[in-house]
């Protein structure tokens, strides 16, 4: 199975609460901390709403 690794670069302050719930949805809460996540289209759909606060560090497969 394929996954991702996701790194939070960004901070949700003063974000929308579109954009908090995203990063929660990927259980990313503070800032430089990263998740191994499956490498779905939700997943990648959620990362593509918040480029500007994630960012993908790794591609397994």
């Amino acid at each position: 199975m394929a996954t991702i690794v996701v790194k939070q670069v960004g901070s949700p302050i003063r974000r929308p609460k579109v954009q908090r719930e995203t990063l929660i949805g990927l259980g990313l809460n503070k800032m430089h901390k990263t998740r191994e996540l499956e490498d779905t289209p939700a997943i990648r759909g959620m990362v593509a709403k918040i480029p500007h606060l994630v960012q993908i560090v790794e591609e397994k497969s």
